[in-house]
């Protein structure tokens, strides 16, 4: 890997990656001979063409992973990227488990890797889900209509916490469990924070 192309900033996360070590030395070896930027973003090594988030190495207990920022707009002709889970929208991954897999594949990352670049390079744009898209809980929809400086303080959260509320209301099995949940939320929402502000 010509040392050139590595961020110092970012050697740190190489260097603990732990049982992924290897495999992500190779994964970063592979990205950055594809012209890309490395910078460090949300603690993790991300990839950029001309400022544009391209890709993230990451790695969790199971496996690492390269994570395509907009993976949803990719063709994916071998049928290998992954929605982490249903909410997900737009990034998708490629996981790996051994140094092999990745070099098998060298030639298939760096053709998705392309492509990626140029999805970025001309601007696309994952078209998202709006905000009335989701399904309320009806638990939160009698909050909100009983209380207006409720319901005015959630329509001026951002999307991305406005649908992190959601979620977080909606995974509760019980009507009890998401009615604790509204109540403990209320005073963050009327703070205008998001769930994990």
């Amino acid at each position: 890997m010509a040392k050139s192309n590595t961020n110092p900033s970012v050697d740190f996360y190489f260097m603990k990656a732990g049982k992924w070590q290897h495999e992500m030395n190779l994964l970063r070896t592979i990205v950055l001979s594809c012209e890309l930027t490395e910078v460090l973003k949300w603690g993790c090594p991300c990839y950029t063409i001309d400022g544009g988030n391209v890709l993230i190495i990451h790695s969790f207990k199971e496996y690492c992973a390269l994570l395509f920022v907009k993976g949803a707009l990719l063709k994916d002709p071998k049928n290998i990227l992954i929605q982490q889970t249903e909410n997900v929208q737009a990034g998708r991954q490629i996981r790996f488990t051994d140094n092999n897999q990745i070099i098998k594949q060298e030639r298939i990352l760096k053709s998705y890797i392309k492509e990626a670049t140029n999805i970025e390079k001309a601007g696309m744009k994952v078209k998202l889900k709006t905000i009335d898209e989701y399904a309320v809980p009806e638990e939160f929809k009698i909050v909100l209509n009983k209380n207006t400086a409720l319901k005015k303080a959630f329509g001026q959260l951002t999307p991305g916490r406005q649908r992190a509320y959601l979620f977080y209301f909606a995974q509760a099995k019980q009507t009890k469990t998401r009615e604790l949940r509204i109540e403990k939320c209320i005073p963050q929402i009327l703070n205008g924070k998001g769930l994990n502000d």
